[in-house]
């Protein structure tokens, strides 16, 4: 085993929101391959993350030392080992379980009654807007159907009214959340994520304590991102805030000649 993992955001890190992997990544990737196991830490599901990252999961050699950890890691699925295998999941977490059942109904029900009454607001809707993935509830209010051309006038439109960060606020003060140690998190560029206090991306660390060394790279890494707590607990050397997955490769240049250097320092 490697004693170093670097770990990866997916959308806005590794891919542009929603869309396939950028195989640009991939000779960067590749070369990163050969001195650090890769893990894919994402607030999406693992359908969502194979739909995406489909080349490199199921078409490539990095299939073999890539680790998913969707959900915040909150699931990890270990890579495989022969051609014929795939990905295994080896641990799992229940929201419903850790906050109790009439919790998750008030809460999915304070959800719903904030999308009626945003819905006369945006600028466009499809469906699906609520998506429960057992460890959190992703919350849609233009709905996970949208087209690419919805997602872009939504976020023109988020960028005008600060609709996201101003509910963002106002869901994160209601009194259920507050006395049931629930977070709610920007997710994407469209949604909100909402789980259990802790369950944000460093809970992806519960599973990496064979390694001497982990890197980050995310893109939301501010306030309210769902990048910001694993990307200050790996502060000041081993995260970095990514613009897009062109700067990814700029940044993985960056990882390897420390991992370089410090197996250097190390001899």
């Amino acid at each position: 085993m490697r004693k170093t993992i670097t770990l990866f955001d997916m959308d806005g890190t590794l891919t542009e929101a929603r869309q396939a992997f950028d195989r640009d990544l991939f000779p960067i990737l590749s070369k990163l391959a050969n001195v650090s196991d890769i893990g894919i830490v994402s607030g999406s599901d693992y359908n969502y993350i194979v739909e995406q990252m489909h080349f490199l999961m199921r078409k490539s050699s990095l299939r073999y030392t890539t680790h998913i950890f969707p959900c915040n890691g909150t699931k990890h699925y270990t890579p495989p080992e022969h051609s014929d295998e795939d990905f295994k999941l080896i641990h799992e977490v229940n929201m419903q379980d850790e906050i109790g059942e009439n919790c998750f109904k008030e809460l999915m029900g304070l959800i719903l009654k904030q999308q009626v009454s945003y819905t006369s607001k945006l600028p466009s809707l499809s469906g699906h807007f609520v998506d429960y993935r057992n460890s959190m509830i992703n919350w849609c209010p233009i709905g996970r159907n949208a087209s690419q051309q919805q997602r872009e006038e939504f976020v023109q439109w988020d960028t005008s009214y600060d609709f996201r960060h101003y509910a963002l606020q106002y869901l994160s003060n209601f009194k259920l959340l507050l006395e049931n140690n629930i977070e709610v998190k920007l997710g994407g560029d469209t949604s909100f994520d909402i789980y259990p206090s802790g369950w944000d991306k460093t809970y992806c660390l519960r599973h990496l304590s064979n390694y001497e060394s982990i890197y980050f790279v995310g893109d939301r890494c501010s306030d309210g991102g769902n990048d910001k707590e694993l990307y200050d607990k790996l502060q000041p050397n081993n995260s970095f805030a990514t613009l897009n997955p062109k700067n990814t490769a700029t940044i993985i240049e960056e990882i390897i000649s420390k991992i370089n250097g410090n197996d250097h320092e190390t001899n």
